[in-house]
């Protein structure tokens, strides 16, 4: 397969996925708001300009639009007129109102913890370490390991993708212990090799409780299938896990953004985010795409709620301001708010843009 042909079908799959978990949170609001007795004016897949009219019977106009990066909900009286009729989005008590602009954030984290628990129910691949050195009179050397060689078990247990724990780990948790290691030769070949490890102090000062080096993670052939109870366990540990992570990467966005600006961050824009998945999907196969979906869904979960317009939360925290302070908070007020927030995000999204495009050109990471 062609380069081009690759770089086409990348486009293509992030174009799907990002379009995709974008509808998906526009759902949320779409449902809820017609729960709410909320007039909702057109639900767009995509971007105008519009392409195709899908339905146009109803209140509702149902829209197909040229630009593929997600869709939209346009709800009566969502940019704060139309205070006067009952079914618009501004007549609406606070509470309902937030309701509605949270359930879009509630969708993508529903969207993750399911792709999650999906995956785990398909049975999760177990990743193996490979290694192109080993140390002389290490364990390894004793127990006639050779460079090329895959670990992919240790005492008849495998290492499935996406835990917290890892072969390596495994490893270590065994110091000074006798082990059977399962092991794939370069040849695609198998055997088991018995290894007596290094001890904890040894592992503690960093030799390694194998004496191997140059490791590359190899996805193996092996999975780890999950009973229904624990599929769902895995799936929401691993949507807390994907939350976290996102949360923890805003924090080291603010501080690379206060501290290091001219520095690249440590996030990565549209570009960036089409290129790692067209790497893991090329590289790992659907399976790990999927799972990357599920992470973009949690990030776009912990994007939006964040308190600054024209996102949900910076929607949430202009309406509860308008509420208490009423007339001192104007039509006008509230639109200049969300025009000026969306001007940052746009620069912002610019900025960020251009450090993938350096990445990408020099081949970085």
């Amino acid at each position: 397969m062609t380069g081009l042909v690759q770089s086409i079908i990348t486009i293509v799959l992030f174009f799907l996925i990002l379009g995709s978990l974008v509808v998906i949170h526009e759902l949320g609001h779409f449902v809820t708001a017609r729960l709410a007795k909320v007039r909702v004016l057109e639900f767009g897949v995509g971007f105008p300009p519009r392409a195709k009219v899908l339905r146009n019977k109803g209140e509702t106009l149902y829209t197909l639009n040229w630009l593929p990066i997600g869709g939209f909900v346009k709800l009566e009286g969502e940019d704060g007129d139309g205070a006067d009729d009952p079914r618009s989005f501004s007549a609406q008590p606070l509470l309902v109102k937030l309701w509605i602009l949270v359930a879009g954030v509630l969708m993508n984290v529903l969207l993750a913890f399911v792709i999650f628990t999906g995956i785990a129910l398909i049975g999760v691949p177990n990743v193996g370490v490979s290694f192109a050195n080993v140390q002389p009179d290490s364990p390894a050397a004793q127990a006639g390991l050779q460079p090329g060689d895959t670990i992919v078990t240790i005492d008849g247990v495998g290492y499935a993708a996406f835990d917290q724990v890892r072969i390596l780990d495994g490893l270590a948790d065994h110091a000074g212990q006798t082990v059977q290691l399962g092991i794939q030769h370069a040849d695609g070949s198998t055997s088991t090799a018995t290894a007596t490890l290094r001890d904890a102090a040894a592992v503690a000062a960093g030799k390694g409780a194998l004496g191997i080096s140059t490791l590359t993670a190899v996805v193996t052939q092996l999975t780890r299938n999950y009973t229904l109870p624990e599929a769902v366990a895995f799936g929401a540990q691993q949507t807390v896990e994907a939350l976290g992570l996102i949360v923890n990467g805003l924090g080291q966005l603010a501080d690379a953004i206060i501290n290091r600006p001219t520095e690249a961050p440590p996030v990565s824009g549209p570009v960036g985010i089409a290129t790692q998945i067209g790497d893991v999907f090329w590289q790992l196969g659907p399976l790990f795409t999927l799972y990357v979906a599920g992470i973009l869904s949690a990030n776009l979960a912990v994007v939006n709620i964040l308190p600054f317009p024209p996102l949900d939360g910076g929607r949430m925290l202009v309406i509860t301001i308008k509420r208490f302070l009423g007339a001192g908070f104007s039509l006008q007020a509230e639109r200049l708010t969300y025009l000026v927030g969306f001007v940052f995000l746009f620069i912002f999204l610019i900025w960020i843009t251009g450090f993938d495009i350096v990445r990408g050109l020099s081949g970085g990471t």
